[in-house]
């Protein structure tokens, strides 16, 4: 029915692209404001690009030895495991996963000091700029992903005349090399940032007792640095990843319930739909001149839900006359409703708008440890609504599609509900990239003196961004568990269809059991690893900074200027050095799970990481994101006010939740599904030469 409709997914690509230069465009236009702001973003944004420099050097050294080990799997003549297109689709995976971030570190360094001077004219127009920067990211990461699918669609079947099923089964295996660029991207993004973050905030607001951003702190332009490395340039490198993981899951099983091209394209033609619609959303993104976070909000969520509205009209006709089963189309429903509750319900416990969060300030008055008790406590009570919720799209998409009588076209159900949580990321991005130029701009706006009235905006404009922020990594989180499962699924049918007799999936079975412990064992050690790494990494820049504040004459009276760059180095070589062993785990736990327990192992293997490593990531990003929107309700005036006891207990607070909700939770998600990847690529290397 389709026949060479698949070109539908460059005008896709052409549509958000096009979009994003546009938007790139309208950031430029800003002025960047005087000659120290303009100093001051320079010398972020060349941190930032030295940073990402290094990181993309060594992390392509790994790419080569990896991509030499695919080849030699594949191209072996005496037993072929792989596909032979896999260890180049691996490349292309990983430099489009790269170059989203790389993009989205420009631009947001580009509007960082844009920010702070459109906030001179109002809040709205803040707001826009900080917006717009955060559109060029969205628009970018989807426009890549659904370039580098269709180029290799046409690639395999129209350039090698391929049937669906193995266009479907080899595209599988493509998002191996997205994956692990984007772990690479989070991991070291994420430990240079909270390195820099927490270095920062304890030695300069709770011992020095000078405000946050202050120029004299030698660590702040490394914090702001870490901004762009971390949550713009990772954040996109692992949305990018999660994004293209969906929409390859839902090939490969949409080809198992029997729906050939017609499910594929259905895929296909959701993700170009979904752009258009968050194009439109973006255009009601704007407010009114009042700082309020429930006011700033609404702005944002005005957008994303009528993006979401328009997906969901739109995707019935397509589902009807593509597939004929009004089942799909609830089950795309159901991720799209799934996505929306997960973010207002994130809004809940992270927001000062909210009880959840103002109960945790309030427990500032008796002294750090009740806040830090108080936003683990939180974060674990905040991880059963989207548990629920998850569980219960889990549910309705499978049933609705099928399930009960066809399994296969129920799991195809819980695939295309992924690929409708994630069809309107491009506004969904936008709102969480626009946080950290707003935090930036704060910045920048602190160290350039532009005043109490610019300062208190950029604040709100920060705020809301905490939470937007907590909303986007709840989002990624909620659609990496169903996408994980997808994967879990289209693992189950290539080993079937590889060797029918080899699964036994009895709960009983001691390899599937043991598989199951040692997934849930790998979230809890990758966090422990990537938070030690934080520690680690912090303690230097604490030194750092205490040395300069020891020996550099006239620093904190402000007749002398600090060593910025010797921060910016510190956590660059740390972030490098530390990120690496986390990273690896992903690869090497998969493969030699598999090589011991065999294929039912690896089937507890996924099932352990991807339930385990879901509820730790929500519990973490909700703490941190709370913990952190504690402490500006309280910078707003509450409780005492900037400089109080109260405020010095919530900074513990923070610097607590920094590494759980920028460096370990959203980790976590790209950790589930790199984990099923790499199990779905080494699948017939572990048939093979199994030990159990």
């Amino acid at each position: 029915m389709v026949g060479n409709l698949f070109w539908i997914g460059f005008v896709g690509a052409a549509v958000a692209l096009g979009f994003a230069l546009l938007q790139s465009r309208t950031v430029f236009r800003v002025s960047e404001g005087n000659d120290r702001m303009k100093r001051i973003a320079a010398a972020i944004r060349q941190g930032a690009s030295a940073y990402l420099k290094r990181q993309y050097t060594g992390v392509a050294k790994i790419f080569a030895i990896v991509f030499v080990i695919l080849l030699i799997l594949a191209f072996n003549p005496f037993a072929s495991v792989l596909s032979k297109f896999v260890p180049f689709a691996f490349l292309t995976g990983g430099f489009y996963s790269g170059l989203a971030g790389f993009i989205g570190m420009r631009i947001a360094t580009a509007a960082n000091a844009r920010t702070a001077q459109a906030v001179h004219d109002g809040l709205n127009r803040g707001l826009r700029v900080a917006f717009s920067s955060g559109s060029v990211m969205g628009f970018t990461v989807v426009g890549l992903g659904i370039f580098d699918i269709s180029v290799w669609i046409h690639i395999l079947k129209y350039g090698f005349g391929c049937d669906a099923a193995t266009v479907a089964g080899t595209m599988v295996m493509f998002g191996m090399g997205a994956s692990f660029m984007a772990l690479f991207a989070r991991v070291g993004g994420g430990i240079f940032t909270k390195a820099a973050d927490v270095g920062a905030d304890l030695v300069g607001k709770v011992e020095a007792e000078i405000p946050e951003d202050d120029p004299r702190n030698p660590a702040v332009i490394a914090d702001n640095v870490g901004d762009n490395v971390g949550d713009v340039a990772g954040m996109g490198a692992d949305l990018y990843e999660s994004y293209v993981s969906s929409i390859l899951a839902s090939f490969a099983l949409s080809v198992a319930a029997g729906y050939g091209w017609n499910g594929m394209f259905l895929t296909l033609c959701m993700t170009v739909v979904g752009i258009l619609a968050a194009l439109i959303g973006t255009f009601f993104v704007h407010t009114r001149e009042n700082t309020d976070q429930k006011t700033l909000l609404s702005a944002l969520r005005r957008g994303t839900y009528i993006a979401a509205v328009i997906a969901a009209v739109a995707a019935a006709p397509l589902t009807y006359y593509l597939i004929g089963n009004i089942g799909i189309y609830i089950a795309v429903l159901s991720g799209l409703c799934a996505g929306v509750a997960i973010g207002y319900f994130t809004e809940y416990y992270t927001s000062d708008t909210y009880e959840p969060t103002r109960k945790l300030a309030e427990a500032s008055e008796t002294g750090p440890a009740t806040v830090v008790i108080g936003g683990i406590s939180l974060g674990m009570k905040s991880t059963s609504v989207p548990i629920i919720v998850v569980s219960a799209a889990i549910l309705v998409s499978y049933f609705a599609a099928g399930g009960g009588i066809a399994p296969a076209k129920g799991l195809f159900g819980i695939g295309i509900a992924a690929v409708g949580m994630l069809s309107t990321l491009g506004i969904t991005l936008a709102t969480d990239a626009y946080g950290p130029v707003a935090d930036n701009a704060g910045g920048i706006a602190e160290m350039a003196g532009l005043g109490e009235d610019v300062r208190k905006r950029t604040d709100a404009l920060d705020g809301l961004g905490n939470t937007t922020a907590a909303t986007g990594k709840g989002f990624a989180i909620g659609s990496a568990a169903l996408t994980a499962l997808a994967l879990l699924a289209s693992y189950v049918d290539i080993v079937k269809t590889k060797d029918p007799g080899i699964l036994n999936l009895e709960i009983t079975d001691p390899r599937l059991l043991v598989g199951i412990f040692v997934g849930a064992m790998l979230a809890f050690l990758f966090s422990a690893l990537t938070m030690s790494a934080v520690g680690t990494s912090a303690q230097s820049i604490v030194r750092e900074v205490r040395r300069q504040f020891r020996e550099i004459t006239g620093l904190m009276n402000g007749k002398a200027e600090p060593d910025y760059s010797a921060c910016v180095d510190l956590c660059t070589r740390s972030a490098q050095r530390e990120m690496v062993f986390p990273a690896l785990l992903a690869i090497v736990v998969p493969v030699l799970a598999g090589l011991i327990l065999g294929v039912n192992g690896v089937v507890g293997l996924l099932a352990g990481v991807t339930v385990t490593g879901f509820v730790l990531a929500i519990f973490m990003a909700n703490a941190g994101g709370a913990w952190d929107n504690a402490k500006k309700y309280i910078e707003a005036g509450n409780l005492g006010g900037k400089g109080s006891e109260n405020h010095k207990a919530a900074v513990v607070g923070d610097m607590v939740g920094d590494p759980f909700k920028d460096t370990c939770g959203p980790s976590l998600n790209i950790l589930i599904k790199l984990v099923a990847t790499v199990s779905i690529v080494f699948s017939t290397l572990i048939i093979t030469v199994s030990i159990l």
